[in-house]
């Protein structure tokens, strides 16, 4: 788990391989991108990186209480369900996960944005468009912010990817934090003066 600046409330990203910067120097990666940004725009906000390589909406949801004891987060963001898809595990179980993720951090008080991905277009369109639909469903469904495609712009763009054709490298990291910014921004609990009317 990487570890965090101390002070400032905490955001707490829980997701797998993508948000763990597997492939890339952990410095690239979007969350570590996100920890620069903050401090660089005055935010007090502190990121706790608590992603695993391989996890699935399963595993998040099992791990997910111990960890929001551990760190008592303002805001959580889920980045999960990307090995679900690609596992071909059952929807409804995905959604159902997600959801019980929302309400466990709600429960604490924390605020939640959820990141959405879309999967290869060899699953098949009866698939991938179910699968995407799992992220806009439970959105609506828990009233929760949401980035529909954390990776717009970059899996669809060889140059953003590695060449498992799966994760981003560090030019797609970049784009991520771009993606995930506008929908976080709204979150964070105190918001400095300089960036309130920035769009």
């Amino acid at each position: 788990m990487t570890p965090a600046a101390a002070g400032g409330p905490t955001i707490l990203i829980v997701g797998d391989s993508i948000s763990a910067a597997h492939g890339v120097a952990l410095e690239d990666g979007w969350v570590a991108r996100l920890r620069e940004r903050l401090a660089a725009q005055g935010y007090p906000h502190r990121v706790v990186n608590a992603s695993v390589g391989g996890d699935t909406t399963s595993g998040g949801r099992a791990r997910l209480p111990d960890v929001l004891a551990k760190h008592n987060p303002a805001i959580v963001v889920i980045e999960l369900g990307g090995n679900d898809g690609l596992r071909g595990q059952p929807l409804d179980a995905m959604a159902a996960n997600l959801g019980a993720m929302i309400e466990a951090a709600r429960d604490t008080g924390a605020r939640v944005l959820l990141l959405g991905v879309r999967l290869p277009p060899n699953y098949g369109p009866a698939y991938t468009d179910k699968f995407t639909a799992v992220y806009e469903g439970v959105a609506a469904d828990y009233d929760t912010a949401l980035v529909p495609r954390m990776l717009a712009g970059v899996g669809e763009r060889r140059e953003h990817m590695q060449a498992d054709g799966i994760h981003p490298d560090a030019s797609g990291h970049a784009a991520i934090l771009d993606n995930v910014w506008p929908a976080l921004v709204p979150l964070l609990e105190t918001p400095p003066e300089a960036t309130k009317n920035q769009p």
